[in-house]
């Protein structure tokens, strides 16, 4: 398996809501994904693939009911698609290796960070917390997760 891509084992792993929201473009209830008060530092990587998504320091509680951040931590492995479901126009956002739906961004963001509001669902995410980063292969992007206060 190359180094961050969807895998078969890995899909029949997953429990019934990470797949109805990861394989079937779902959404959790609000304010009930595992996610949503986590204060640690460290990162959030595709359940899927694993490729590194947002950062801790990147974080904020938006009173949405998902995790909510203000920015992805590698671009690269986010993309951004037209979304015209539920009678909305919305941007959603996939995991580019993955392909998993990790939730929608909306411009009602942090003005001063950006203004963009990433709002994710947990069902879609693993945490790596900072300690065990290094360990984990994620290393490369200790310098951008700062503790968390």
């Amino acid at each position: 398996m190359a180094k961050y891509e969807k895998s078969e084992t890995v899909i029949a792993r997953l429990t019934p809501e990470q797949y109805r929201v990861t394989q079937q473009s779902g959404t959790e209830r609000p304010g009930t994904g595992e996610y949503v008060n986590n204060k640690q530092a460290g990162i959030y990587v595709d359940i899927v693939s694993g490729e590194p998504l947002f950062a801790s320091s990147d974080k904020y509680e938006s009173g949405c009911g998902w995790p909510s951040f203000t920015k992805p931590i590698e671009p690269a492995n986010v993309a951004e698609l037209h979304d015209t479901s539920h009678g909305m126009i919305r941007t959603e956002v996939r995991s580019t290796h993955g392909d998993s739906h990790l939730g929608h961004v909306f411009t009602d963001g942090p003005r001063d960070r950006g203004g963009l509001r990433y709002c994710i669902n947990s069902a879609s995410l693993r945490f790596v917390p900072k300690a065990e980063m290094e360990a984990q292969g994620y290393g490369d992007y200790l310098n951008q997760v700062e503790d968390v206060q």
